[in-house]
């Protein structure tokens, strides 16, 4: 499958945001409506998995604690560590449920300079994805998107929440 990423994406204005904005996890869990694209699948007292607004492949989603922590060696002890690894887990269980995938990528993205708030990419790579399109091709933003709505958010977190449940 060689999924279409036909939507441009502006890697100078998407720096420019995370960069000039408060944390966008923070406002996630404070419920801000300015980002409803990020359906939330999972939640429960510490932690978040909600879908990602730039996805490029389908079922792409983050999980994060709520609490603002940024590193993912030095800011969790290892009792919050394992717990965070037990939610990524989980949903990238459902996520393989729910969306065709050939593996699913696991890594913590993020920096300092912008989108500091710790959080792990869930991202299933679609079965028969090219292998020169795979691995950091295939979850660089700048290789363009797929295509995504409201719509689509709203029935793919749908469908994730039930294989949460």
């Amino acid at each position: 499958m060689d999924l279409e990423r036909n939507v441009p994406f502006d890697v100078e204005a998407y720096e420019a945001r995370v960069r000039s904005r408060p944390c966008f996890i923070c406002a996630i869990v404070a419920g801000d409506p300015g980002y409803a694209l990020e359906q939330i699948v999972h939640e429960d007292d510490r932690h978040l998995a909600f879908l990602a607004r730039y996805p490029t492949m389908p079922g792409y989603v983050l999980v994060s604690p709520k609490r603002h922590v940024e590193h993912v060696v030095r800011d969790l002890d290892e009792d919050d560590y394992h717990a965070m690894m037990g939610v990524v887990r989980k949903v990238a269980l459902a996520v393989e449920a729910v969306v065709p995938s050939e593996r699913t990528y696991l890594l913590s993205l993020g920096s300092r300079q912008g989108n500091a708030h710790l959080h792990w990419h869930v991202a299933p790579l679609p079965p028969g994805t090219p292998y020169r399109k795979q691995q950091f091709h295939a979850l660089m933003s700048e290789n363009g998107t797929i295509p995504w709505s409201q719509a689509h958010a709203e029935e793919l977190a749908a469908r994730l929440r039930a294989a949460l449940a």
